[in-house]
């Protein structure tokens, strides 16, 4: 697992299995502003390394806006489409607000997106499965 960078509010690493994975951790929600920095950030780092898995870490991410998720799911998945991404995995948010706002977010966009997706509560387990 290699360190890509690091913020206040968001630790991205890259793991190389059989395939490569880009794993977000999120330590927090700051604003709007700095959560869509950070996600396009991580977005060109899975584009310069040519990840086919996501691992999304949300468990310690804040309660989203709305507005936030829909941004996702109209900017940033489509992106990851065209990186190439296979497998996403994510551990869901402690926050039992946008433990729920995601889960409707992902309901609603999973069946229009063409790579796997998984739950998850096991941090490794989620790592296995997106490198592999």
């Amino acid at each position: 697992m290699l360190l890509l960078t690091a913020t206040p509010y968001l630790t991205l690493y890259l793991h190389e299995g059989a395939s490569r994975a880009i794993e977000a951790q999120w330590l927090g929600f700051g604003s709007s502003a700095i959560l869509r920095q950070a996600t396009l950030d991580a977005v060109v780092l899975a584009r310069q390394y040519r990840i086919t898995g996501w691992i999304a870490d949300d468990r310690l991410l804040g309660s989203l806006p709305p507005a936030d998720l829909e941004w996702i799911a109209q900017q940033v998945l489509p992106q990851l489409i065209g990186v190439g991404l296979k497998r996403f995995a994510r551990i869901e948010s402690m926050d039992p607000h946008n433990k729920m706002l995601i889960g409707q977010a992902q309901t609603q966009t999973q069946p229009q997106m063409p790579f796997e997706w998984r739950l998850f509560t096991d941090l490794q387990a989620a790592r296995v499965w997106a490198c592999g």
